[in-house]
């Protein structure tokens, strides 16, 4: 009877457990050889070796990569369960980051509060709070703002709610960087930012900023939690509901869904992987600083979600881990290859945008269900045209 019970996505309940199984292992194998290979092997390779290693695969954009995975799983969520366009999802990264930059760092210098933080040596003033509770802390403050913005906003549709989003995405980055006087208090220290932040302590050991192999482990169990999260959470009945409201709303209400109230529930879960997000990106890049915060990051994110695969959370897992090594460290390095063959002087990070509106392009007319597609999709993505194409 088991071959023959489908779950809602159209694939049947063993076949999506096995599968999930198989990426689970997967993507547990790929931190742990990746971790094992930098902390082990790495140094005693040949010097040539650890250069290509360091310019095409350095730890920095690996855990930037595991960074934007918990991030656009986030956002799948809100646009891949239920439906809701969001284009200012920037807004929860900045606030994460900056509950970091205010809860472990050295910027409130008037104060000296230690709860089991780690300050850099030589400077003990400010607050510093512990890593782990600072993510808790960063994603319930998230939490709280994602309902703020949704509340008013989520009775929108379409592209009226992308727009009053997208309003929001701009307006809060915005005040950051003019939060340096805001009534005589200095928030955010404007566009300096906040820096050095704490270390990252495990166990009584710190991790600081050239643990990057640590640190990338520690960023690849955010993103696992968050990919549990999203798989448990898509089969329970909060998330029956966000597809329902993705499908069909009306339908929805009828049956009994409570709209505002579901759809506030998935802006909540989404802001919080946001604000984690900007935590964990705080202490990669060992500060917070408004100018990282802008709307390309939103859009970026959102490729991430579409081109992956919207609704399939290791769709969006893959999509997240391509564009952020494209972005960081693709484009840079296949310009030295490109300049060094050719003799030119072309700046290929200027062209990120060109490039990836053109995959968004090549993708819409090729493959509009993304790269892994969620199942559903895929069967109506393949009704529609195998219906056109009858007439």
């Amino acid at each position: 009877m088991s071959d023959v019970i489908l779950e809602d996505s159209g694939v049947p309940v063993h076949l999506a457990a096995t599968n999930n199984r198989k990426w689970a292992i997967g993507f547990t194998l790929s931190v742990i050889i990746i971790f094992a290979f930098y902390q082990y092997v790495y140094t005693s390779l040949p010097g040539e070796v650890q250069n290509f290693f360091r310019a095409w695969l350095p730890l920095t954009s690996l855990g930037e990569a595991m960074i934007f995975v918990l991030m656009a799983l986030g956002l799948n969520i809100v646009v891949g369960y239920a439906g809701l366009l969001d284009l200012g999802y920037v807004a929860f990264w900045a606030l994460g980051g900056y509950v970091a930059g205010w809860l472990m760092s050295g910027f409130f210098d008037s104060k000296t509060i230690n709860f089991g933080g780690h300050p850099p040596v030589g400077l003990p003033n400010g607050i510093h709070i512990n890593f782990w509770l600072v993510l808790i802390i960063g994603g319930m403050f998230t939490a709280v703002w994602g309902v703020i913005i949704g509340a008013p906003t989520l009775r929108l549709k379409s592209d009226y709610l992308a727009l009053v989003t997208l309003g929001f995405g701009e307006i809060i980055p915005q005040f950051f960087v003019n939060g340096e006087n805001v009534g005589g208090l200095n928030l955010t220290n404007g566009t300096q930012g906040i820096t050095p932040i704490d270390d990252i302590t495990v166990f009584g050991h710190a991790f600081g900023v050239f643990d990057l192999q640590w640190k990338f482990l520690i960023y690849s169990a955010l993103a696992g939690l968050m990919i549990i999260l999203s798989l448990r959470l898509r089969d329970g009945r909060l998330g029956r509901a966000w597809l329902a409201i993705r499908e069909d709303e009306l339908a929805a209400s009828m049956m009994g869904v409570p709209l505002m109230r579901t759809k506030l529930s998935s802006y909540a879960v989404g802001a919080t992987a946001g604000g984690v997000g900007g935590v964990a990106f705080a202490t990669l890049i060992n500060g917070v600083f408004a100018e990282r915060f802008n709307f390309a990051i939103s859009i970026i994110i959102l490729a991430m979600v579409v081109l992956g695969g919207m609704g399939n959370v290791w769709g969006v897992m893959i999509g997240a881990v391509i564009l952020s090594w494209i972005n960081s460290t693709g484009l840079v390095q296949f310009g030295n290859v490109v300049n060094g063959a050719l003799g030119t002087n072309i700046n290929f990070p200027s062209f990120n945008f060109l490039i990836f509106g053109l995959l968004l392009v090549m993708m819409m007319l090729f493959r509009r269900e993304g790269f892994i597609p969620e199942a559903r999709t895929r069967v109506i993505m393949h009704e529609t045209t195998d219906h056109q194409g009858a007439h």
